[in-house]
């Protein structure tokens, strides 16, 4: 079959470990959905960024049976990525996609705004992801947009799976040499990295023979230990604070705490918590905003950018309802 890009889109949601590329015609049905390694602008740079991109689109388009010389091969493109974070970064890796011609019609965002798409039809609220980093999406009724820097520790942010992995390992060490609490923690980074105590972990990240990248390995063992253990939970409950304090900001600069704003969670970290967290978050939030709606967004990211792409080409409701059905069923094997 040749390719057309009449109702075509072209969806990605890309982040730190991940990227998600989808393919899908006019009428929601799934063409073709590819998984790769990260993508994210700050990791990688344009050119690393872009060449994820096109490896998985090859791929997607060899499944899909379309013509990958085909220009423009989407009607759509919504490419929403981790660490497109300020204009002079979505300038930069605009241009280069723009060179390639995948579609006229080409978006390039941060994956907070497939966030919210995935997790609402309204349009509008606060999308919070947190995955390998955190970051935060406000968006009023009117349009008006609150952002975050999402620079890591230089803008302040604290809650990603790199930062509970490493306050895992601080922790560990802590215990260990008498600084702080003992913590089940202490032999578990241990086990974890095959190592015989946290100091060797320490030593092996400070030499780079362990990437400090797999420090976010950490985090389901932190939430499945907090149960037990008053470190591990303290570290889960500051997680649970920063997503409060964005949700707080959000609303503040954009005037919504009178408003009934729906708040989505996602990102692998907060779809992995506990139904008490999300308590603790919906708690903190009604404080800030009392008629707001908190829910973890029973879709990948991936389905918001999809979802996008069939907004922008005046796709059906019943259009929408089956690219969420096809690409969650993707997702699930």
């Amino acid at each position: 079959m040749s390719a057309t890009s009449d109702g075509l889109v072209l969806a990605v949601d890309g982040g730190g470990v991940k990227t998600d590329l989808a393919l899908l015609d006019a009428t929601g049905a799934l063409r073709a959905h590819v998984r790769g390694g990260r993508s994210q602008f700050h990791y990688l740079g344009v050119d690393g960024c872009i060449g994820v991109l096109e490896g998985l689109l090859t791929t997607a388009l060899g499944e899909a049976g379309l013509d990958p010389d085909a220009r423009p091969l989407a009607a759509t493109a919504q490419l929403l990525l981790a660490g497109i974070d300020i204009p002079e970064e979505l300038s930069a890796l605009r241009a280069g996609l723009e060179r390639l011609g995948w579609s006229d019609h080409l978006v390039v965002g941060n994956d907070t705004e497939a966030l919210l798409r995935a997790g609402t039809d309204r349009g509008w609220g606060i999308a919070v992801v947190c995955g390998t980093g955190i970051n935060c999406l406000g968006r009023a009724s009117d349009g008006a947009e609150a952002r975050f820097l999402s620079f890591g520790s230089i803008s302040g942010d604290w809650g990603g799976g790199g930062d509970i992995g490493l306050a895992a390992l601080a922790a560990a060490v802590r215990a260990a040499d008498g600084r702080g609490p003992r913590s089940a923690l202490e032999r578990a980074v241990a086990q974890h990295f095959g190592l015989g105590d946290p100091f060797a972990v320490a030593q092996a990240v400070h030499l780079e023979e362990i990437p400090r990248a797999r420090l976010g390995e950490l985090t389901p063992l932190v939430l499945a230990l907090r149960a037990q253990d008053g470190v591990a939970d303290s570290i889960v409950r500051r997680l649970a604070d920063e997503v409060v304090a964005f949700v707080r900001a959000a609303c503040g600069r954009l005037g919504l705490g009178d408003a009934d704003p729906d708040i989505v969670l996602g990102g692998r970290v907060l779809r992995s918590v506990s139904v008490d967290v999300i308590d603790a978050i919906r708690t903190g939030a009604v404080e800030v905003a009392p008629r707001a709606s908190v829910v973890v967004s029973s879709s990948e990211p991936i389905v918001g950018a999809a979802l996008l792409g069939l907004d922008a080409v005046g796709a059906q409701v019943d259009a929408r309802e089956r690219a969420r059905v096809e690409l969650d069923a993707a997702l699930a094997l």
